[in-house]
């Protein structure tokens, strides 16, 4: 199941990140959270762009991606799962859940380590929050996060299947958890019990600083809410908050290019 899966990854994936795009997309304009204080088509250009360019460097640079090497692992026996012979379907289970955590984990370090944080910030810089907002990431920081998910497949060991479907869950909740979709309240506080929703993400694109380093998760909810680190609401409500960084006001600076340079030419607390 996994091997076949693994052959129409790039497909499967493509699909789900298109479908989930087109729909949010819709949503966001049937049912907004909040009005956006900048064009959206200059935004949508550089965050796009960004990703694209993430994907064609990640293709370049790895000869092998996580789904790949998870079936090198499950056939030489590496990793603990594999060591312990779980039965598949709790392997399955557990290695998504064990890559959630582990995301959460590098989120947290991305934001405290001075370094790190100057790679993530251009994520923190879009000035409006949106279903786009959830994939601008810099190139250096994919890579990173490609070697942390690599060392996590040799350590744990989990089955393609859990890998290739982790890597949907997390870009669809990703783009989810950042959308300017309104929920009706009452849902909203029953899904964020499960699953992190755009209010409860939105808080963590405060340009508080105690805002920002707060709701880290981008699928699970749990992990914040066990670790310490959830915040149910922005101080000034999700209306009267500002979103992005205080030194980076200008969307002039904002573009592709700016956002390419910007972790060796600005720094931010």
């Amino acid at each position: 199941m996994g091997n076949g899966l693994f052959e129409n990854e790039a497909t499967i994936r493509l699909g789900f990140f298109l479908g989930t795009l087109l729909v949010l997309a819709f949503l966001e304009r049937w049912a907004p959270r909040r009005v956006l204080s900048t064009p959206k088509p200059a935004r949508w250009f550089a965050n796009l762009g960004i990703v694209t360019l993430d994907t064609l460097i990640v293709r370049f640079l790895f000869p092998v991606l996580p789904a790949g090497f998870a079936l090198l692992c499950r056939q030489e026996g590496w990793g603990l799962l594999n060591f312990f012979q779980v039965p598949y379907g709790v392997a399955v289970f557990a290695g998504v859940v064990l890559f959630d955590f582990f995301i959460y984990i590098q989120h947290v370090l991305f934001h405290h380590a001075p370094t790190l944080w100057r790679l993530h910030m251009i994520h923190h810089a879009d000035l409006d929050f949106d279903l786009t907002t959830g994939i601008r990431f810099h190139p250096l920081e994919i890579i990173l996060s490609m070697g942390i998910k690599l060392g996590l497949v040799y350590l744990f060991g989990p089955p393609a299947l859990a890998v290739i479907l982790f890597e949907i869950i997390l870009n669809s909740t990703a783009m989810f958890s950042h959308s300017n979709l309104r929920l009706p309240l009452a849902l909203d506080r029953i899904v964020r019990l499960l699953l992190v929703t755009p209010d409860m993400h939105r808080v963590h694109h405060s340009v508080i600083i105690g805002e920002r380093n707060s709701n880290f998760g981008f699928n699970l909810s749990a992990w914040d809410r066990l670790l310490g680190t959830y915040r149910p609401q922005p101080e000034k409500g999700h209306e009267g908050m500002t979103i992005g960084l205080a030194n980076f006001r200008d969307p002039a600076r904002l573009g592709l290019p700016q956002l390419l340079v910007m972790p060796f030419t600005h720094k931010h607390p």
